[in-house]
Parts: C-alpha cells; structure tokens; sequence
C-alpha cells in the first residue's frame, strides 16, 4: 500500500470512530431519540466504509496504517450490526495476526464479539453484559486468565474492577480501549 494511501485511510478509519465515540458521549450525557438516531446512522456509515477499505484493501492491519487506526477498525467492525461481515474480518485479522501484522488483542475482541452473536461461549471473556458488568459464558474458564495473558490482556479480575470504575461515573461500552488492550 502506497505510503499516501495508508496515511489517508488511517486518517479516516481514526475520524469515524472518533465521531462515533463523541456521538456516544452525547447520548450518554443527554439519551434521547435523536442520538439514538443519530448513532445508528453513523455506525451504518462506518460499516459501510469499513466494507469499501476491506474489499480494496484488505484488513487495515497495524503495519499498514498504525495502531491507531487498525484499532480504530476494530471499533468500527465491533459496532457493526453484520455479522456475516465481522466473521469475514474475523478470519482476516487471525490471519493477520499469525503474520504478525495485527496485534492479537483485536483477534481476542472480534472471536469473542462473534461467539456471543452466535450463542456460543466466549474464549477471551472480552465481552461482558452491560447490565451487570459480568462476562457472557466462557469456555474452558478454568484456563482463562493464562489465554488472556498469551494475547496482552489483562486477567479478567483487573478488567472487570477497571470497568465498574468507569460503569460508577458513565454507562459503559466495552471495547479494548476501556479495557486495557491495543
């Protein structure tokens, strides 16, 4: 990928999911119909632009156009409302990471992002219910913290005391910014 280019989509793989973020501060601070609104339509955007850059480009991997902007992706892909797609750029990102070109958190965030979509149990315990802040079911628990530790989280313990800190000020969205990964 040409220097420019990487530079340009990473500028606005980084301008979407940061208007989204400041679209959901809003609704936090003052919910109403209108923001809800407004949220969807911009994530439907997001999606669908995410879609262009992976049909053209591939996976925007961290190599390609930074961490930033590579988690900026995954925020996107994470809020999308296709699930069909998340599992396409699910076996991308895997594969990008055995490359090592993708940092394996965001493989740990979208597997499990796709397991609890598809009703099965989580491998990474990343995805948490936002009523009680507990994770959805998990498989082989027992082993957890040691597979969370391979790919750079957190035990799950830490995670979860980082996020009913932040639940105690705002509602939470979880996503490996709130969670200490990428």
């Amino acid at each position: 990928m040409l220097p420019a280019l990487a530079a340009a989509l990473a500028t606005e793989l980084r301008r979407r999911a940061d208007q989204e973020q400041d679209l959901m501060r809003r609704a936090q601070a003052e919910p109403t119909p209108q923001r809800r609104h407004d949220i969807a339509a911009c994530r439907h955007a997001n999606t669908e632009a995410l879609k262009t850059i992976v049909r053209n480009h591939g996976w925007p991997t961290t190599d390609q156009v930074g961490d930033p902007a590579s988690t900026a992706a995954l925020m996107i892909l994470l809020h999308a409302s296709d699930l069909d797609f998340q599992l396409v750029c699910r076996d991308l990102i895997a594969e990008a990471v055995l490359e090592g070109r993708c940092s394996a958190v965001h493989l740990a965030y979208i597997a499990d992002h796709c397991a609890v979509e598809q009703g099965q149990p989580q491998f990474y315990g990343t995805r948490v219910s936002p009523e009680t802040l507990r994770p959805y079911p998990i498989r082989q628990p027992q082993t957890l913290d040691e597979r969370r530790h391979d790919v750079g989280l957190k035990p799950l313990a830490e995670q979860t005391k980082a996020l009913r800190l932040v639940a105690g000020t705002r509602s939470c969205s979880v996503g490996p910014r709130e969670c200490g990964g990428a």
